[in-house]
Formats: C-alpha cells, sequence, structure tokens
C-alpha cells in the first residue's frame, strides 16, 4: 500500500479540502462574535492560503517574468513555480525550495500537526534533536542551547527550512563526489 504524499502540495490541498468541507459555523476563528452574521470559512486559513499562493506567485514572476498565468488550484502552484524557475540559477532555485518548504511546515501546523514535520528536525544551532512549536516560534529544547540572557534558542519557520534545503543540498553533492 502506498503511503500518501506529504508536501506542501498535499498540505495545501488539505488545507483547501478541508476548509470547504468543514466550514466554521459559530463564533469561532474567522468569525466576529459581536456581527450576527457570521461567515462560513476560517477566514484565517482562507488568508493563509492566499498569501501562500501569492508569494509562490510573487516569487516565480520576479524569477522568470514570462511565466504567464498561474493554477487556479492553489496545489498546483508548487509545479508551476518549479517549471517556471527549471532553468533559473541556483541561488533562485533554492529560494523557492526553501519558499515552498516553509509553507509545508506553515501549512502541517496551521493542521495541528507540528510534531511529525517539527520534532524531526535538528536544532541549527546545538544539532541535537528535540525542537518544539511554541507561540510562533520553534525552540530548542536543550537547557544548555540558550542565549546570553539564559533564554532557550527559538528559530524561524524560514531559518528551519533554509537548513532543511541547505542540508539535502550538501548531501546531493557528498553523494556525486
Amino acid at each position: 500500500m502506498n503511503q500518501p504524499e506529504d508536501s506542501a502540495a498535499a498540505r495545501l490541498r488539505y488545507l483547501n479540502d478541508y476548509l470547504l468541507e468543514h466550514p466554521v459555523t459559530g463564533p469561532t476563528e474567522g468569525h466576529n462574535p459581536t456581527r450576527t452574521l457570521s461567515t462560513p470559512i476560517s477566514l484565517g486559513t482562507l488568508s493563509h492560503i492566499d498569501a501562500s499562493v501569492r508569494e509562490v506567485i510573487a516569487h516565480t514572476k520576479d524569477a522568470n517574468p514570462a511565466a504567464g498565468q498561474a493554477p487556479t488550484r492553489a496545489d498546483a502552484i508548487y509545479d508551476w513555480a518549479r517549471q517556471h524557475t527549471e532553468h533559473a540559477d541556483e541561488e533562485v532555485q533554492q529560494r523557492a525550495a526553501v519558499i515552498e518548504y516553509r509553507q509545508y511546515l506553515e501549512h502541517a501546523i496551521r493542521a495541528g500537526d507540528w510534531r511529525k514535520v517539527i520534532r524531526p528536525h535538528r536544532c541549527p544551532e546545538c544539532r541535537c534533536f528535540g525542537l518544539m512549536w511554541r507561540s510562533g516560534r520553534v525552540l530548542c529544547t536543550n537547557s544548555e542551547c540558550t542565549d546570553r540572557d539564559g533564554t532557550s534558542t527559538t528559530v524561524t519557520l524560514a531559518r528551519l527550512a533554509h537548513e532543511h534545503v541547505a542540508g539535502r543540498k550538501n548531501l546531493r553533492q557528498a553523494r556525486t563526489t
């Protein structure tokens, strides 16, 4: 039996499908409780999806102004971006990979699945395992991994994504030598 795909596109597809299949029906996320009419969808998730798609389009169009029309399906945006940046320089391609991986992490966190996507990473500072998601940042649980004030090291999802993509690149280079 095949494992389901776990990628930025799959995570975005899940968020979009969940948003459409399970609309918000009460005064929760995406709602203003003082209004009498409520929005039947999670505006936070809708905004997240829109921002993700816009970021990928902007990066792709900056790299290749002739990229043409972006796809209408949100989860198709990553394939479109890779196709239209495949001949760009290495830095542009690496930046696209970092954006896609960071968004993969963001999509998973929004869906409540931070343990599966954050914990397998090493801390960029001390290289140990034991990362957690706290208050919008990645927190290292190693008691010796602290800043000058003794506060636990935190890193952004962007840094974690950059480290991940750079690590994959280094691994590929090591295999070819």
